[in-house]
């Protein structure tokens, strides 16, 4: 009688898969992955650079006579699968779609030989003592520029480790912040228009503060409802969102110059450097998992 075949592992990139506990790990830490996803994953790290078609997941997945939207299926376990491994459709790095095909791994696999049965029984007892327990899913990712800024913006893995709580409120409060200036600079266009009238184009500096006012108030709205109901693919919305508000926040910036009447120019010139590191900070917190879902399962 044959010995059973060992339980496959691969190693790509920062991440491991192991069949035989139906984990995904990132830098040893365990990314959460539901089962069908990690179907797909293993399918597709079997057969790096070839091209898996949509019938061979589909029968993996379900049985023949399971009555299920085969299309949606497939669909909702490749989005959950690119979301585990911060992979992105329309630039990936990892998984690749081939149009009304299937789909092809792109990065490099190394399959792991495995470990004598007492130095796994050893590390994972010392992988028991020593892990923290959590029931949340990776931080969400934010698109990145190639360019100057891309480069210094910060990853994921440049960050500290803080809770989803934590994460969360700073956002929203970021976000009620943003929305205090835009109403209360509504709210006081009289005073307003009094501050900026010396200027150049006073009646431009008007126009526009009146009109980036009322555009980003649904925005900081939508944001904070993104949040408060863990919207899927957050991450990604986020990040595509995150280049069309940095003008505008860089703008918002200057608002405590809207305050003159009330307070010194070296002040609001305080207050406004502080404000500069606002976009950077909301695009943190979202690596850090203001927006991240969380399932017991």
């Amino acid at each position: 009688m044959t010995d059973p075949q060992p339980a496959a592992r691969y190693r790509f990139g920062v991440f491991e898969a192991d069949s035989a506990t139906g984990e995904l790990r990132r830098k040893g830490m365990r990314v959460k992955l539901h089962a069908q996803p990690f179907q797909v994953l293993f399918l597709l790290l079997e057969r790096p650079g070839e091209m898996l078609t949509r019938e061979e997941i589909c029968r993996e997945l379900w049985p023949e006579g399971t009555f299920v939207d085969y299309e949606h299926g497939v669909n909702s376990a490749v989005n959950r699968l690119r979301e585990a491994l911060g992979d992105k459709a329309s630039n990936p790095k990892f998984v690749e779609t081939l149009a009304r095909r299937g789909y092809r791994f792109l990065a490099p696999v190394e399959r792991i030989s495995p470990e004598p049965a007492e130095a796994v029984q050893v590390a994972t007892t010392s992988a028991l003592l020593v892990a923290p327990i959590t029931d949340e899913l990776p931080a969400v990712t934010v698109e990145r520029s190639s360019g100057v800024l891309g480069r210094l913006l910060a990853a994921p893995e440049d960050l500290p480790k803080s809770s989803h709580a934590t994460a969360h409120t700073l956002f929203l409060l970021l976000q009620a912040m943003y929305l205090s200036f835009y109403i209360g600079a509504l709210a006081n266009l009289p005073e307003i228009n009094e501050l900026v009238s010396p200027l150049r184009l006073a009646a431009q500096t008007f126009t526009v503060l009146i009109l980036t006012a009322a555009l980003l108030i649904p925005v900081r709205i939508f944001l904070s409802c993104a949040v408060l109901f863990r919207a899927p693919r957050l991450g990604e919305v986020f990040g595509k969102l995150w280049w069309f508000l940095l003008p505008l926040d860089a703008l918002w910036s200057l608002s405590p110059f809207l305050l003159l009447h009330h307070i010194n120019y070296g002040l609001a010139l305080a207050c406004t450097t502080i404000l500069i590191y606002s976009p950077f900070a909301q695009r943190s917190l979202i690596l850090m998992g203001a927006g991240r879902r969380l399932s017991s399962t």
